[in-house]
């Protein structure tokens, strides 16, 4: 596209992850070779939670076997690695918003149709003034407009300030968490579409599911950009 190439001489950039110039207003700084590098994880999961599994046989994990989580299932497009671990950096540290459109339409492949509503995971308001955007309800918008399911900002808050994820390993992440979401009597009798970047534990998205069903929701499916991937299935 034209506009792709005057955009590309104006604000020229290179991939960090191959070092070569940026070719794609969409996807820049990403190239779009290594954005089509992407790929969706197709390898055995437990069908509720998505953790991978060792055979293709065992289509739920031990612990979803010992403990039902709240959340129909969670669903997720691929790896928290390369081009997309970038991309979402890039879209929620350093402001890129431009990649919200395009991290959006992996969404969109998964099976995310027929909801009620989307509820973006929320920020706390001291972490949106520092950030100045929510990277989840930018990316809903353009979700909710591609499959024609509402967009609900105002279902979902978090109460209490907490520690990023990333700084607590473990059993701390649910404590981390616990109680730091609340969910208005507008989700009551929805089938919800709870959407995040990434998951590693699933404990953020435990505890809003949590507050969600609390709220009277009939059922919460979540869906994410990318899951991490544990050593050892825990």
């Amino acid at each position: 596209m034209l506009l792709n190439k005057v955009l590309n001489i104006l604000f020229p950039s290179q991939c960090p992850l191959c070092g070569n110039k940026s070719d794609s207003a969409l996807y820049n700084p990403i190239c779009s070779s290594c954005w089509r590098g992407i790929e969706r994880y197709t390898g055995p999961a437990c069908r509720i939670c998505g953790i991978p599994v060792a055979s293709p046989l065992a289509t739920i994990c031990g612990s979803c076997m010992k403990k039902k989580p709240l959340f129909s299932r969670i669903l997720y497009y691929g790896t928290y690695e390369g081009a997309l671990k970038e991309s979402i950096r890039l879209l929620k540290f350093s402001g890129v918003k431009r990649l919200s459109k395009p991290l959006s339409y992996l969404l969109s492949e998964l099976s995310v149709s027929g909801f009620d509503g989307i509820v973006p995971v929320p920020l706390h308001p001291k972490k949106l003034r520092q950030r100045e955007f929510n990277q989840m309800a930018v990316m809903g918008r353009h979700l909710a407009g591609r499959i024609k399911v509402p967009l609900m900002l105002d279902v979902l808050k978090k109460v209490h300030d907490t520690l990023p994820q990333t700084e607590v390993t473990g059993k701390e992440r649910l404590e981390n968490v616990k109680k730091a979401y609340l969910a208005s009597e507008k989700a009551a009798g929805l089938e919800l579409l709870l959407i995040d970047d990434v998951i590693t534990t699933g404990a953020t998205v435990s505890e809003c599911v949590r507050a969600l069903m609390t709220a009277g929701a009939k059922e919460v499916t979540v869906a994410a950009l990318a899951r991490s991937m544990p050593k050892q299935n825990t």
